[in-house]
């Protein structure tokens, strides 16, 4: 969920689920169904608004409260709610679940604030932000369980990165491989997987990043989005959280933000590489892995969806790719398919 400018909520007589929701928050008797104004903007079906609490109930709940709504033919509300759960048992800052009606898919929440790390973030506060997300982060894997959550597997993996063939490069670059390109890309995919597969599990956000991540004045950071949570590969939401998708930062800060997490999270007893080189590879891999997902996905909410903002940040993320598909033998290809795909010239750089 991201906190962004919206239009004006629509009447409620044209907007059947907004009359239902604000029905339902009248009959709670805890909020001012009328003060219901937008609260973020979504990538996914669901829609947030903030509303004023009722006087009898701000001292148990502040001033405001967010709605999700989110229909149940579309969203999963039941997710949301038990993952919600799991990270505030890890210690973690998650809202309150202080009302819900999954059978419709409608939850009221508390109000984690519309500060977004995206929104906070500069030079002179990144190592304390940064720090206290990697707190977190390493809090909610040390929580982990299996057979709790859903699993990461190959498939899983396999099945993200094709959105890359599918939306990106045959919607979004109007192109078709010829079988060598395909084999070339099967490689890399291949190579990925067998990266990321390695390596060990753990509870596994799929979106810790900065339009996720509320700067607050305790408990910092403010953890939404989190519906979708796996149990899968210990590095996935460092890369998220490091390589994000919406803010770039200098390659040495980010090394330094992942031998921090490294060690902090040896100390805590984490499943990770106990070879700070072979972690970074591993970080690297599953990075990519991401990103050629992130590559897919935006072209498809735009391409099909019709939410254009979403390529203006592409340009981030296949610098990304680029970057770390050039650093390694295995994912060179890439680099190779990129330029031939977009007519560049290849970059020379350090293969590893």
């Amino acid at each position: 969920m991201s906190i962004t400018p919206v239009l004006p909520v629509a009447a409620a007589a044209d907007d059947a689920r907004l009359a239902l929701l604000q029905a339902w928050l009248g009959g709670l008797n805890l909020v001012a169904p009328e003060s219901a104004r937008p609260a973020s903007c979504d990538a996914s079906f669901r829609r947030y608004f903030r509303l004023d609490t009722l006087a009898g109930s701000r001292a148990a709940h502040g001033a405001t409260l967010v709605a999700m709504d989110a229909p149940p033919e579309r969203e999963n509300v039941a997710a949301f709610v038990k993952v919600a759960g799991l990270l505030k048992a890890a210690g973690a800052s998650a809202p309150e679940i202080v009302a819900h009606d999954l059978e419709r898919g409608f939850l009221l929440l508390s109000d984690l604030g519309d500060t977004t790390y995206l929104q906070a973030l500069d030079h002179d506060n990144a190592a304390v932000l940064y720090s206290e997300a990697l707190e977190a982060l390493v809090k909610i894997q040390q929580a982990s369980q299996p057979g709790v959550l859903p699993e990461f597997d190959r498939a899983f993996a396999l099945r993200e990165m094709n959105l890359f063939p599918e939306w990106y490069i045959g919607r979004h670059l109007n192109a078709t491989l010829t079988a060598a390109q395909q084999a070339q890309l099967d490689g890399v995919f291949d190579a990925i997987v067998g990266n990321v597969m390695a390596q060990q599990q753990v509870f596994m956000h799929r979106d810790f990043h900065s339009r996720n991540l509320m700067r607050m004045d305790e408990g910092n950071p403010g953890i939404l989005d989190f519906q979708d949570a796996v149990y899968g590969p210990v590095t996935y939401d460092l890369a998220s959280l490091l390589r994000d998708a919406y803010i770039q930062w200098d390659e040495e800060m980010v090394l330094d933000w992942v031998i921090r997490y490294w060690q902090r999270a040896k100390k805590a007893g984490l499943p990770v590489n106990p070879d700070i080189d072979a972690f970074y590879r591993d970080f690297e891999f599953m990075a990519l892995q991401r990103h050629l997902k992130i590559l897919g996905l935006f072209a498809r909410l735009n391409h099909r969806d019709g939410k254009a903002a979403y390529l203006e940040d592409l340009p981030t993320v296949l610098d990304y790719v680029r970057k770390t598909a050039n650093r390694y033998k295995d994912l060179k290809p890439l680099v190779r398919l990129l330029d031939a795909l977009e007519n560049k010239t290849p970059e020379v750089g350090y293969t590893f």
